[in-house]
């Protein structure tokens, strides 16, 4: 996003110029080739009808599985690509290895969605297990501005809400991601949608206004406003201004959050296995008061923090609106050093929030 990627697509926004095309003679951009275009394209759609399209593209994970059932799915799986590889496959159309490829591109967004959507339902589902939307006894999820670095103020309730709101936000986002990611490089590439050179305050950032994944955000934040009787927070969204200059800056905002749930939901994970060990369990015992008080320490210090409207310079650039819940849950990363419970994440394979230590 930030090398290779980030750098071609600034190549192609300067090819759209009026100034430089007319230089190059021909257009560098082309359409994203899809799986249903690609189908569709040489009269193959039914394949996405056939019931095996589900062993042929699922995703096989060890995880409480034998080395037995492992294989066999591998197997179910080896079949089922090979069946349809042949028979919509032929001389005219699609090659074996394109069909291959598609079902393999249909694979890695099931992957992907393990990875991105599959952790934001981990920690709803730890929100819901371990707290109450109302308060009770000795757990609060309470916030005072001015206090713990928090700049917003909220009772244990409207907290609950605000972080169960913002979750399920990011999970409708996570979920039509690639979605997203199309509409962002059309927005980046389309002709005569020209930026310019602005000091944002981070730097210097093409500023740029993308209508289609604006358009595609509000669609995606209303789909969360309406699973709830009312919205907490603002539902203010930054996309081509200072805090958000363009859309490839939107898309790798949002890739931070696997990025930032994924070593959380890891650590929570290991604590059980961690405490196996006598020593590890004394330590647990002795600094924590256990396990289940571990657990809750971590998670009641995120739900709090995580969402508390720190990480910007003025209650506009963060707050409570929806970029600034991911600048919150972002500065919460920032300062995991300083958390007690920092060795306890160290000792279950930590190594950062953005893949390095």
């Amino acid at each position: 996003m930030r090398t290779d990627y980030g750098k071609m697509i600034c190549l192609l926004q300067d090819s759209r110029i009026y100034e430089i095309q007319s230089q190059l003679k021909f257009d560098l951009v082309a359409p994203i080739k899809t799986v249903y275009l690609t189908l569709k394209e040489n009269h193959a759609l039914d394949l996405l009808r056939e019931d095996s399209i589900i062993p042929a593209t699922k995703e096989i994970t060890g995880e409480g599985k034998t080395k037995a059932e492992v294989q066999k799915e591998l197997r179910q799986k080896e079949k089922a690509i090979e069946e349809l590889s042949q028979k919509y496959s032929s001389p005219e159309g699609l090659s074996k290895d394109d069909i291959i490829n598609c079902l393999s591109s249909i694979s890695d967004n099931h992957s992907f969605l393990r990875v991105t959507r599959d952790a934001v339902d981990r920690m709803l589902v730890y929100l819901r297990e371990n707290f109450e939307p109302t308060p009770s006894e000795g757990v609060s999820l309470a916030i005072t501005s001015g206090v713990g670095g928090a700049r917003l103020t909220h009772s244990h309730s409207y907290q609950y809400s605000y972080v169960e709101q913002s979750l399920t936000f990011w999970r409708e986002m996570s979920h039509d991601f690639f979605k997203l990611w199309m509409l962002a490089e059309e927005d980046l590439l389309t002709e005569g949608n020209t930026y310019g050179l602005r000091d944002t305050g981070q730097g210097f950032h093409r500023l740029q206004q993308a209508p289609k994944v604006n358009r595609e955000v509000h669609s995606i934040l209303h789909r969360a406003q309406s699973k709830f009787p009312r919205w907490f927070g603002s539902s203010a969204i930054h996309l081509g201004d200072r805090d958000v200059p363009n859309a490839l800056v939107f898309i790798d905002k949002y890739t931070q959050v696997p990025r930032i749930l994924n070593p959380i939901v890891s650590t929570l994970d290991k604590i059980d296995k961690l405490a196996e060990n006598p020593d590890l369990n004394d330590y647990i015992n002795n600094s924590f008061n256990g396990v289940k008080a571990l657990k809750m320490r971590i998670l009641i210090d995120f739900f709090r923090h995580g969402f508390d409207g720190s990480g910007a310079d003025n209650f506009f650039d963060a707050g409570s609106c929806i970029d600034g819940r991911l600048t919150s849950a972002w500065n919460w990363c920032s300062l995991i050093e300083k958390k007690t419970y920092f060795p306890i994440f160290l000792l279950t394979d930590f190594v950062g929030f953005d893949g390095k230590f």
